[in-house]
């Protein structure tokens, strides 16, 4: 599993990621106290807040994946989904709200309309997909 991590890590290099201050502190606090109980994704979460560009929140363009974020994606065999980008404790799969501290939250922040990743979920399955819309989180959801 930790070389598909790295892996997946490469991958995300070829994207400059942008997080708010805000996000950063929280999500970089939020990496830390989880690496006791998930080790290889708050690596790779920790890994993301180092080589990402923190701006104020007021510089972050709409079209920029942050916390709370509604995001429409395209996987490569052409399926689209629409997830939220939450906190584990709001995370509920029902109601496409994904957590953050799994394979897919961390391959989404920071990312902005138009760019594609690859990453690999918990099974080692490689998986690809292309940001296609970006929804700016209300203010009182982050």
């Amino acid at each position: 599993m930790r070389f598909a991590l790295a892996k997946n890590i490469k991958q995300r290099r070829e994207h400059e990621i942008v997080v708010s201050e805000g996000d950063h502190g929280k999500l970089t606090g939020l990496a830390e106290s989880s690496l006791d109980r998930q080790p290889a994704i708050a690596e790779e979460l920790l890994s993301e807040m180092d080589r990402a560009k923190v701006m104020p929140l007021g510089r972050i363009p709409a079209t920029v994946i942050r916390m709370g974020s509604k995001v429409t994606f395209r996987s490569g065999d052409g399926e689209v989904k629409t997830v939220t980008l939450v906190y584990p404790g709001k995370a509920d799969i029902a109601e496409g709200k994904v957590s953050i501290l799994t394979p897919v939250g961390v391959a989404l922040i920071g990312l902005r309309e138009g760019q594609s990743v690859a990453w690999s979920s918990r099974d080692g399955r490689r998986l690809e997909f292309e940001i296609v819309t970006v929804e700016a989180p209300l203010e009182a959801e982050n």
